[in-house]
Parts: structure tokens; sequence; C-alpha cells
């Protein structure tokens, strides 16, 4: 799945790793901001602990105190609940100091050493529900100041920020994949243009490289598909107008007193007529216009068809195969390969005899003879024959390979002891030899 989208899978990881290095600096930033303003505020109120510090020494009266607190806009919670609550249950910001717990009893000592009774002083700073408290704490007094005029942070301002840049990206990548739509539309296209869907278009509206792409596609496609339509044409005609005179020559043959030279020309006109059918099985194989009838059919029946094709005598070929084997092929195409290994493995066996049996999913054809003197893909190749004979065109293993193409198999070949084995060899068998 994800090879068939490599382009549309780049994009969205190249979009999740944006969001998430984004999303991340922005909370770096969340938390710095907080940290400093908390700060700020905590700095601005530390006179504060000076001040009640004061305040315990008897250096300041308790007018004078309350006069400063108001200064700050801070106010005194006297109940006993909202103290309780909010110091049990208030977000504790940052503190200062020693708190009143941890202020060892060993210093509240008699004067002259009074002083340092209220000395350790602890200053800690509280979010509770959206407002900002002091918690001022020695090691016999507590006040709790509520600041009214001090907020607690609120991130709006970058989260405003955060929201208007992923906004942008969102959009941005939006666009860009709305932009790739056309090439899956392209891609599917050209899958469909193999095959063999000549009538499909490329064109796409719009100036942007990938219609400037699809457009100079369908430029071509249009001529490919006139150069197919012109071949087709011309080798139709071509094997219409010969199987014409073909047929008269046939005709005129018969004529002939002498038995010896009409068995000549008939045997010529035959060869004639089936050069032009195996012509005409190529063209179709090769043009990619056949459709295929493909169904189930038993083996055996598939090999006594090709039998009967190739019209030779049925105890010439040796079957070992078992009546319930069953393959999916078009019957047609499929005993056309058949016959003409058959063919191929009789005419060069000194015993004019061959065999056709099954090896696991591989069909196998073996016939005795001299072995083969070039590598199987040089007689795949149309009009190449290793023993010229007038009986002999050159296109028997060509046509078989295109046709095992078609259904799913490759055509090798094995020399084994003094047998010549030719064997049809499903794709997937072979990608797993391969490996």
């Amino acid at each position: 799945m994800l090879k068939n989208n490599a382009v549309l899978a780049t994009v969205l990881f190249a979009m999740t790793v944006t969001v998430v290095s984004v999303s991340t600096t922005f909370y770096q930033l969340y938390e710095i901001n907080r940290v400093k303003y908390i700060d700020n505020i905590f700095n601005k109120h530390s006179l504060i602990s000076q001040i009640y510090h004061s305040y315990l020494l008897k250096q300041i009266s308790q007018p004078m105190f309350e006069a400063n607190l108001a200064l700050y806009d801070l106010y005194e919670v006297v109940d006993a609940d909202a103290y309780k609550k909010i110091t049990e249950r208030g977000e504790r910001l940052k503190e200062e100091g020693k708190s009143a717990e941890g202020i060892d009893g060993d210093l509240l000592m008699e004067a002259p050493y009074a002083e340092l009774i209220v000395s350790p002083i602890a200053s800690t700073m509280i979010d509770y529900r959206g407002d900002i408290y002091f918690l001022i704490e020695s090691s016999h007094n507590a006040v709790l100041l509520e600041d009214r005029k001090t907020e607690s942070y609120s991130p709006v301002i970058l989260l405003s920020a955060y929201g208007t840049i992923m906004s942008i990206l969102i959009v941005s990548f939006a666009l860009i994949i709305h932009r790739l739509k056309p090439l899956r539309r392209l891609r599917r296209q050209i899958a469909r243009f193999g095959e063999g869907d000549m009538g499909v278009s490329f064109k796409i509206a719009g100036n942007d490289e990938i219609a400037l792409i699809a457009n100079e596609l369908d430029t071509t496609q249009n001529k490919i598909r006139s150069l197919i339509e012109s071949r087709t044409l011309f080798l139709r005609n071509i094997m219409h107008e010969l199987k014409t005179p073909i047929a008269k020559g046939r005709i005129a043959s018969t004529m002939l007193a002498d038995e010896k030279q009409q068995g000549r020309f008939l045997g010529i006109f035959e060869r004639l007529e089936s050069l032009i059918g195996e012509f005409a099985l190529i063209e179709e194989i090769t043009s990619g216009n056949q459709h295929l009838e493909k169904k189930e059919y038993r083996l055996v029946d598939i090999i006594d068809g090709a039998i009967d094709s190739a019209m030779v005598e049925y105890d010439s070929v040796i079957q070992e195969v078992d009546a319930s084997i069953k393959i999916v092929a078009d019957y047609r195409l499929f005993v056309t390969a058949i016959k003409n290994l058959i063919d191929n493995a009789i005419k060069y066996s000194p015993e004019k005899k061959m065999s056709i049996s099954m090896e696991n999913s591989e069909i196998v054809f073996k016939n005795l003879g001299e072995p083969l003197k070039k590598p199987l893909s040089y007689y795949i190749e149309p009009f190449t024959k290793d023993h010229p004979t007038k009986d002999s065109f050159g296109l028997g293993l060509y046509i078989v390979d295109a046709i095992l193409k078609e259904h799913g198999y490759v055509l090798a070949y094995e020399r084994r002891g003094e047998e010549n084995c030719f064997i049809f060899v499903p794709y997937t068998q072979r990608s797993r030899n391969n490996r």
C-alpha cells in the first residue's frame, strides 16, 4: 500500500513531523513563559516577606503592616475554611525559604536570642481557581494573602499564535494533497492503458507540471494508438490477401496429374497456411488486443486437444498426468502452446516420441535428443532454429513463451541425462526459487 502511494506517504510524513515539531516548540515556549511569569510575580512580591519579618520583630505596627499590604493590593484570608482549602488544594507554583514544618524546634531559644525565633521565613505562591495567593510562614505564625491585582498565567496569545501557524500548515498541506490528486488519477489511467484500454484519455486541464506531463502522455498515447491501428490493419490486410492466392493454389494443385508434384505443392500451401495462422496468433498476443477467456479445465483435456491439433498418434505422447489436475487457462491458447512443444519434441526425437508429466505445479515435456547448443533465450526469439528444415518456421517457442506469459508461467529448460526437458514454471514458484 505504501509503495503505491509513496508521494502521498512522504507528504503525510512531512506534515506529521512539522506538526509535532511546531507543537513541541510551542509547548516549550509555554513552559518557559509560564515560569518567567511566575518568577516575575514572585520576585515582585518578595518584599512582602521582609515586611512580614519586620512585623514579627515588632519593628512595624499592625496598622503599618496592613497599609503596606493594601499598597500591593494584598488582603489577608482570615476565614479558616478558606485558608484550609487554598493551602491544601491549591497548586503551589513556587516556594522560597524553609517551610514552617521544617524549622527546627531547637531554634526556639530564649532571649537574648529571641530574634532567631522569627528569622526563618518561607514564602509560597499558590494558584487556586485562577486566583493568586501568597502563603508566608514563620516558625510560629503564618499568613495567607490574596493578590487581587494579579491573575494566573494565561497563554491566550501563545495559543492564538499556535492556532494560526497550525491553520496555515494544515491548509498548506491540504492544498499539496489536493494538487497531488491528479497524479493518482493519472496513475490509474496509465494502468488502464497498460492493460490494453486504448480509449483512455490522459488530458488534464491546467498549466502546472502534472497537467503538462498528463497532456504530453495523451499526445504520446494518441501516436501509439495510431501506430498500433496501422500495424494491425496492415498485418490483417496482408494475411487476408495471402489467403486468397493460397486457396487458389491448393485448388490448382489438385488438378496436377503427377501425384508427387501434387503432394509437394499441397504441402507447401499447407505450410503457408500454418505460417499465416501463426502470424495471426502472434499479432493477437503481442498487440494486447486479445480477450482471454480463462476457465478451469482438466489438464488431460487440454493435452488431448493439443494432440489432436498436432495431428500425431496418441501413442507418440506418453501422458503421466493425474486426471484430477485442473488449471485455469484460455483453452485455445494453452492448447496451441502445448501443441507447439509436442511438435518440437517429436520432430527432434529419434524415437518420434515424447512424454508429459506433472512435477508439483510444473508441467514437464521430455524427449530423447541432442541437448540445446545455445541458451533457451536464443530459441525463444522468432525465426531462430537449431536444425534448419523445411518443416520449421522458427516461431514455435516464441509463441509458447508469449502464451505462457499471458497465463502466469515461464518457459524453462533442463537437460536430464539423455533427455531434453521443457518446463512450464508458475511465476510464483519461480520467485520462491530465486529467493
